[in-house]
């Protein structure tokens, strides 16, 4: 698995963030500790396996960190390289061993299929970080809830137009959409052609609310009201077995949210998303580079 993406800020900056134990525990999770070049482990409810700390630091220097992450029993190497790309541009290369492929990733089939979008939410919010804003909320391990409220400066109607035309929804979420966007239509991540059972629109109401439900009983809800010259988004997710919820999913979609807030509130935008590989992901279902 490999993830390429752009952060506005100096290579220090990012660096900084990346072993700064304090600002760790802002867009990464609770606990970390950091002693260069001997140790680098974080943990707590935000990461996977997240009850103590796993991770085996295996070098670092000021433009590279590599760590062993056992994962569900096996042996996972995760390396993060900077480049500086302009006095206030870096480019960070992440990547990871050991991931299995697109089609098991979808499916959720262990620990190691969440890891791609656990760094996904988690790039996002060292992103905001560095570039001194909010970032956007983590997913919790030790909880079945799945809801979380975000702001947005923008209005309702100009926030639910970019999740419901697919053009648009293609731009800030990095992946093609194919919409029927009318109760009763086809949803569906790629295309129609490609997922033999999309979501149904079960909700829609223009400039307030979406939800899509999957042949499985999942459900997922945008609602979004005005407040404070912006937007209150509310995103839920729900209808699973809440012993098994779909982590995966929540983080992709809570990495996209990301994405959307910066959408309707950078001028101008640039997505942070330049490159991604997971095994076995169909062509052109991404389109992550086209507005680099």
């Amino acid at each position: 698995m490999m993830i390429r993406i752009r952060a506005g800020a100096p290579a220090k900056a990012v660096y900084h963030a990346l072993t700064d134990p304090t600002a760790m525990r802002v867009w990464l999770d609770e606990h970390a500790e950091v002693d260069l070049p001997h140790r680098y482990a974080f943990w707590g409810r935000h990461t996977l396996e997240g009850d103590a700390p796993r991770q085996r630091l295996l070098h670092a220097d000021d433009r590279t960190l590599r760590f062993a992450w056992p994962l569900g029993g096996e042996e996972t190497v995760v390396e993060i390289r900077l480049e500086e790309r302009g006095p206030e541009e870096t480019e960070l290369t992440l990547t990871q061993t050991g991931l299995p492929s697109f089609e098991e990733m979808v499916a959720e089939t262990g620990v190691l299929s969440l890891a791609h979008t656990f760094w996904a939410v988690a790039l996002a919010n060292l992103v905001d970080h560095v570039e001194g804003r909010e970032p956007t909320p983590k997913c919790d391990f030790t909880s079945p809830v799945m809801r979380e409220e975000v702001f947005i400066a923008a209005s309702p109607q100009a926030v639910y137009d970019s999740i419901v035309d697919p053009g648009t929804f293609a731009r800030w979420f990095g992946a093609k959409v194919e919409i029927e966007p009318h109760v009763g239509g086809r949803w569906a991540m790629g295309s129609f052609e490609a997922e033999p059972s999309p979501a149904r629109i079960t909700e829609l109401e223009p400039g307030r609310r979406m939800s899509l439900l999957w042949e499985e009983g999942l459900v997922a809800s945008w609602e979004l009201e005005e407040s404070g010259g912006g937007t209150k988004l509310t995103f839920v997710q729900s209808g699973f077995d809440e012993g098994n919820p779909p982590y995966g999913a929540w983080m992709g979609w809570l990495s996209g949210i990301a994405e959307l807030r910066r959408f309707h509130e950078l001028r101008p935008w640039r997505p942070i998303w330049l490159a991604t590989y997971v095994e076995g992901m169909p062509e052109g279902f991404l389109t992550i580079g086209e507005d680099a």
